[in-house]
């Protein structure tokens, strides 16, 4: 045998041994596989991520299934003036319940009204919004009367009645046998208290005797009559 037989021989056995795998698996040929590290704050980030998306979709689905069909303003209207079909539009919201507000089958009865208070674009109509009239009306103005329980009707006032503002002499004064000077008016309200001494009247009359009306209120030397309710 040549050298170079003996060494290829040689270098085959080697190959041969080597290539047998341990049998009591004592050699460290085997890699385990990395364990994985849990994140406890991403999971919780996670479910809370997915809570509150559903809450979001709950929340958008039952305010579209709850929302009501109103009138809104499409263009300021001022107090006073009438509302036309442009200045309002049909709207679906969500709204609270406390809010009077007026449904969109109601167009016809507001086209026509007035604004009782200013009426902002965008905002939405409510029934405290509108009149059929407002107060003073056309050629009249609300004056206020302030009088002691004395000079008052002992009768609770009411907006609507009918009275009559009368000029008295005051307490030095001595009444004549001239008919004293009296305005007729409608009550617009009444407020104040008598724990105070004294009420505001706020009365309507004719324009033409409001200033003569303020100008003897502010002396004091008024008093208020209640006529009958009878209609």
């Amino acid at each position: 045998m040549s050298v170079t037989d003996e060494a290829r021989t040689t270098t085959g056995r080697g190959r041969a041994r080597s290539s047998q795998a341990p049998a009591d698996g004592g050699a460290g040929l085997v890699v385990s596989p990395p364990k994985l590290r849990r994140r406890p704050l991403v999971a919780v980030a996670s479910a809370l991520a997915v809570a509150v998306g559903a809450l979001v979709s709950a929340y958008a689905y039952t305010s579209t299934s709850n929302a009501d069909e109103v009138l809104a303003v499409t263009s300021t209207v001022h107090r006073g003036e009438v509302i036309d079909r442009t200045d309002v539009t049909a709207v679906r919201v969500g709204v609270d319940p406390a809010l009077r507000t007026v449904g969109a089958d109601q167009l016809d009865r507001v086209v026509g009204q007035r604004a009782a208070t200013d009426l902002p674009a965008g905002g939405l109509v409510t029934d405290e919004a509108i009149a059929a009239a407002v107060v003073p009306g056309r050629d009249l103005s609300v004056v206020g009367v302030g009088l002691p329980p004395a000079l008052l009707p002992g009768e609770p006032l009411r907006a609507g009645d009918r009275v009559r503002v009368v000029a008295t002499p005051g307490d030095q004064g001595e009444v004549t046998a001239k008919e004293p000077r009296t305005i007729a008016a409608t009550v617009v309200g009444v407020h104040g208290s008598e724990d105070t001494g004294q009420l505001v009247v706020d009365v309507q009359v004719p324009f033409d005797d409001a200033a003569e009306l303020a100008a003897r209120a502010a002396t004091g030397k008024v008093a208020l009559v209640l006529d009958s309710r009878e209609r």
